[in-house]
């Protein structure tokens, strides 16, 4: 951060040390994000719900704790945490982007809100997303059309595309996604922002979905450290969730260099064409992790996108895909074109001889290319879409994206980023590798060995270090 960045950019691992320290008050920097979410949103519309008010009084509580009054101040204590509207909190609204719930009110809590509450973060705001989550780009009739703040022609991503938005914005300190097929990492990318894909267990989640392979949910932030500093309140095993990991999983303050470490480089994994701008973006990330000592070698990925696409419509065929046609059944003239049609096309390959247990023949060859990999490199560096972002006003139900004049089957084959949802122990994190000519940002991610949270961070943090990003958007 410099003395010209505005102070809703403050990084929060550098928040805490000026609570701390005293020279700066949670209610100053609370203050600070609420007003730049009162500039930025009539153009961004990253905010499904808003309760300011009740942050600048927790806020100043916060104040009192660093001033010694009360109990000890907490590891997030003060800090103003945007949470995706998917992830319930009791009492408030539960529409998950859908005109069908406009009028739900949960009754439990989503134990990563839970844990971010009881770490002293503030629930400011909570974000917007696509229509049940299910589609790549954040649009609904609920809340309307989010907008990437580096270009509001282009969309932030999605799912957790007001997440992403919102910090990129400046309207929110750090924040929390979810991933069943890239919905973290998606956003990440188009916003220049860093989230992380936790491996399937880390983090706690709610019934049924949390007994659902493909499913995340995880942290998100403007920097690596901040996005570690998130990911150690809400992992963890949780009595509601069984299959929660414990024991916790504790990353360090700081990550050893990267001297020595073998990367694996993957412009395109099998066969996903990439834009120009986002090959040579991935490149310039991994020529800057070579000069800071790691060794950087390119490698073919025998992972092909029509193969990760059958698979995964398999997957949602059997999960995912049947609960949004029991919303369809009953709902279906108030839901948008993009959910009746996942619902539909996840239904046909659902009626496919072989079902589900296809899928898991794909997903077991996925892994398997993935293991062998990493067995011999400690990560895997490749892009987190093939292009730098979608349009904002397109749902793509009918629009056809054609990447290096190739014309994808599907919008969603343009995210090389579902490989890692049928992989899912593998941890991931997107992270910022430059700017388009559209001025939009670009990701890569970088995926580690199952379970290996720490060499992921350790790669990113040495990514930032040498190749710093960052910038405010000119709302």
């Amino acid at each position: 951060m410099t003395e010209t960045t505005p102070l809703a950019y403050l990084p929060a691992t550098e928040a805490l040390r000026r609570f701390r320290e005293r020279t700066l008050s949670p209610v100053e920097l609370m203050a600070a994000v609420i007003a730049r979410a009162e500039a930025a949103e009539p153009t961004v519309n990253a905010l499904a719900e808003r309760t300011f008010d009740e942050a600048m009084a927790a806020a100043r509580e916060a104040e009192a704790r660093y001033s010694g009054k009360g109990r000890a101040p907490r590891p997030l204590e003060g800090l103003a945490v945007a949470t995706k509207e998917e992830q319930p909190i009791a009492g408030r609204r539960a529409t998950d982007g859908s005109l069908a719930f406009r009028d739900e009110i949960a009754e439990q809590t989503h134990p990563v809100v839970e844990r971010i509450l009881d770490a002293g973060g503030i629930v400011h705001a909570r974000t917007t997303t696509p229509e049940f989550s299910c589609a790549a780009v954040t649009r609904s009739r609920l809340w309307g059309v989010t907008r990437n703040p580096w270009n509001p022609a282009f969309s932030p991503g999605g799912s957790s595309g007001g997440s992403g938005a919102a910090l990129a914005a400046g309207e929110t300190t750090l924040a929390t996604g979810s991933d069943i097929g890239g919905s973290i990492r998606i956003p990440a990318s188009s916003t220049g922002t860093v989230g992380f894909k936790p491996p399937y267990g880390r983090v706690p989640a709610m019934a049924p979905f949390n007994l659902d392979t493909y499913c995340h949910d995880g942290p998100m932030a403007r920097t690596v450290a901040d996005c570690a500093l998130l990911q150690n309140v809400i992992a963890g095993p949780h009595p509601t969730d069984g299959v929660s990991l414990r024991p916790a999983l504790v990353l360090p303050e700081r990550f050893e260099d990267v001297a020595g470490l073998r990367v694996a480089l993957s412009i395109g994994l099998g066969d996903w064409p990439v834009d120009a701008e986002v090959e040579a973006n991935t490149r310039a990330v991994a020529e800057a992790l070579r000069a800071a000592g790691a060794v950087v070698e390119e490698v073919e990925v025998p992972i092909t996108r029509a193969r990760v696409r059958r698979a995964a419509m398999l997957h949602f065929g059997a999960v995912f895909g049947p609960y949004v046609a029991s919303v369809a059944a009953e709902h279906g003239d108030l839901l948008t074109p993009y959910a009746l049609a996942f619902a539909e096309e996840t239904a046909a390959f659902a009626a496919e001889p072989g079902g589900f247990l296809a899928g898991l023949v794909i997903e077991s060859e996925v892994q398997a290319v993935l293991g062998s990999l990493l067995d011999r490199h400690d990560v895997l560096l490749c892009p987190t879409l093939a292009l730098p972002a979608f349009a904002a006003d397109d749902d793509y139900t009918s629009t056809e994206v054609v990447v290096e004049g190739e014309t994808l089957d599907h919008y969603l084959d343009a995210a090389l980023t579902t490989v890692f949802n049928i992989a899912s122990r593998h941890p991931v994190l997107s992270v910022p590798s430059g700017f388009a000519s559209t001025g939009v940002p670009t990701g890569v991610q970088i995926v580690g060995r199952t379970y290996d949270d720490t060499t992921v961070f350790r790669a990113a943090a040495a990514v930032e270090a040498v190749r710093p990003w960052g910038g405010v958007p000119v709302l």
